[in-house]
């Protein structure tokens, strides 16, 4: 098969584009900007997807579904919220098409809506509309709400998963008695999402606080993880938001307290999205296509057998089914593939490119000595194993690939964060080496949007971990009491 990958250290960006491509993740579809997730790359966002929603129920959140369509009239209730999505908002102005009197299909000009509807690109606005209605007494709260959908964020420069105009997520929101309760859920959620990318995607990352400047728009603090990629950029992976009271004073959300005081609800709202996918596809992959972690590899195992014709392969068949079974029995997706339209060497190639963690073959030899070839796709070595051990030695691998992952992500990631002194240090580390830049801050908007204007760096976080010291800021020399995480980013 003739799908060789341009290489990661040639062009990093071709490479992802290519692999998302070629290992039939996704594609552009018809409307800009917008993609179309394969049945591969969406059993991926599904296991991504069935083991947050996990996540958030032992938490004791609840899942329930809002209109894609928000009124306009709701935005300009909270104006930094406003303020942040105005650019990015898609607007129905009409709601009726007719044919002119060419039979051309066009906008009909009489059925204007009253009020103009902007397609989500969040949803606290109509959600905060809708709590007012749910919340009249302290024992209503906490209100722990989830919802998986769909926005749009109107964006003039896509990559697929990574910045797309249409994309999916899940949106927490909540609603609280006390500031102190609102700031714990905030917090509390940012270690859900690092739990999740470190434990189920093998993917490293830095839990940490916006700066002013990079907050959600209408938030009071923004807490997020951060993971870094292996062209040495970050991704912003995961955000969780304390809102204080902001939407609900916007949106008359009160609550009569145990003291019989009437009070504005403490808020806050977190979400991830399809940008985990690529998050997924750039931490581990490599020049030969995909490496999936196995929690969240869509077939775990494959089997290829090698065989000339139909006597050997119903042989193999035979002596395969009991492994298969097994080996679902144990919770582990096995696919065997028998397609007689393609021949090992094809196949072979084409499950590395999709990054299936093991690869048995099985051949008539294999059959009288009672073996197999076992193939790691992460180490792209092979052994002979024994058919009556095989059933726990892939357990025990699968379990070691997801370990081995992380240890590889993580000794990556720890190896590109680099201290420096000055901006001559910083300017040749973010040319040179890339990866995370630890120095100390003044702490204003100017030094960053400075920093930002002339290196293309940015504050990705205050590390949760940062101690108070003083030292001099990278920039401008002036006394500062932080240190902060500096890169390129996604």
């Amino acid at each position: 098969m003739s799908k060789n990958l341009t290489k990661r250290n040639e062009d990093y960006s071709k490479w992802y584009n290519e692999l998302v491509i070629k290992a039939d993740l996704a594609e552009n579809s018809g409307v800009r900007g917008c993609m179309v997730i394969k049945p591969y790359g969406f059993a991926i966002w599904e296991k991504i997807q069935a083991e947050l929603d996990r996540m958030f129920k032992e938490t004791g959140h609840q899942n329930a579904y809002f209109p894609l369509f928000i009124p306009k009239s709701y935005f300009s209730k909270e104006a930094s919220h406003v303020d942040g999505f105005a650019k990015e908002c898609a607007v129905v102005t009409h709601y009726r098409l007719k044919n002119d009197k060419d039979g051309k299909i066009i906008v009909d000009e009489d059925a204007k809506l009253e009020e103009e509807l902007i397609v989500r690109p969040t949803s606290e606005t109509i959600i905060w509309d809708t709590y007012r209605k749910w919340v009249q007494s302290y024992r209503d709260l906490p209100l722990l709400i989830n919802q998986w959908a769909n926005v749009v964020r109107w964006e003039m420069r896509t990559r697929l998963f990574l910045r797309t105009a249409e994309f999916l997520w899940q949106e927490g929101h909540t609603a609280h008695a006390t500031e102190q309760e609102a700031l714990i859920e905030a917090e509390k959620m940012q270690g859900v999402y690092a739990d999740f990318a470190e434990n189920f995607m093998a993917m490293p990352v830095i839990k940490g606080v916006k700066t002013e400047s990079e907050r959600f728009a209408g938030a009071l603090e923004t807490y997020a993880i951060e993971a870094l990629m292996q062209d040495g950029k970050a991704l912003q992976a995961g955000t969780s938001h304390f809102l204080g009271q902001n939407f609900a004073k916007a949106f008359d959300v009160k609550f009569t307290s145990k003291e019989g005081k009437q009070e504005y609800v403490w808020a806050t709202s977190w979400g991830v999205s399809t940008r985990l996918m690529g998050a997924l596809v750039m931490t581990h992959s490599d020049d030969k296509g995909l490496v999936l972690p196995p929690k969240l590899a869509p077939i775990q195992v494959v089997i290829v057998p090698i065989y000339k014709g139909e006597e050997q392969l119903n042989l193999i068949s035979e002596k395969v089914q009991p492994i298969i079974d097994k080996l679902r029995a144990k919770g582990i997706s096995v696919k065997f593939d028998n397609r007689d339209t393609h021949k090992p060497g094809w196949k072979f190639a084409e499950y590395e490119l999709k990054g299936v963690p093991l690869r048995i073959a099985i051949g008539p030899r294999d059959i009288e000595n009672d073996t197999v070839e076992l193939a790691r796709r992460d180490t792209l070595t092979k052994e002979i194993v024994q058919q009556e051990d095989l059933v726990s030695i892939i357990e025990k691998l699968l379990a070691e690939i997801q370990e081995s992952l992380f240890t590889k992500a993580l000794a990556y990631r720890d190896s590109h964060i680099t201290e420096v002194a000055n901006f001559d240090e910083f300017k040749e580390v973010l040319e040179t080496k890339g990866g995370f830049i630890l120095a100390y801050w003044d702490g204003t908007a100017e030094t960053e949007e400075k920093i930002k204007e002339l290196t293309k760096a940015t504050i990705r976080c205050i590390p949760n971990d940062t101690k108070n010291e003083s030292g001099s800021c990278v920039f401008s020399g002036k006394p500062a009491s932080v240190k902060v995480l500096f890169a390129k980013a996604y």
